[in-house]
């Protein structure tokens, strides 16, 4: 765990995190500034597996929110994802995997797409990324891209 994204957290009222954990000591750190929210990824083990479900469907001041791993992208959505964009209609939709930044609004399924890159030194990203939002009265409001240095 890198203490800056501990530094850049601790406002945080809750903290997410779109799977590929790696180690319970990742979000054990997580959860020791804020409230955690996490789903497991294609690299975690089954002690990570059992802790964390594959999907959240939570929501958060009004907003209706769905948190996956493996999601793809508009336009190229992971099997299974578009349908249950149709069917959920959150007003975000989080995933990680890709490790690609990307915040773009979906007229296709009406929400907000939202990948936080990754801040994690593993993996094919050249610099490291978090999001850091407020959610006010069913909006996102406020983002932040936090870039934490190279690989």
């Amino acid at each position: 765990m890198d203490d800056r994204i501990l530094h850049h957290l601790k406002e945080c009222d809750e903290i997410w995190h779109a799977g590929d954990i790696g180690s319970l000591a990742v979000t054990d750190a997580l959860a020791d500034v804020a409230p955690l929210l996490a789903v497991h990824g294609n690299i975690d083990d089954q002690l990570i597996r059992r802790e964390f479900p594959e999907h959240h469907h939570v929501e958060r001041e009004g907003f209706a929110i769905w948190m996956t791993h493996i999601g793809g992208r508009p336009g190229r959505y992971a099997n299974g994802i578009r349908r249950g964009l149709d069917q959920h209609r959150p007003g975000l939709f989080v995933c990680g995997h890709s490790h690609l930044l990307m915040v773009k609004k979906d007229p296709s399924w009406g929400g907000l797409y939202l990948n936080p890159g990754a801040a994690g030194k593993q993996g094919f990203h050249r610099v490291r990324t978090l999001l850091r939002f407020d959610i006010e009265q069913g909006r996102l409001l406020r983002p932040e891209v936090v870039e934490l240095g190279a690989r």
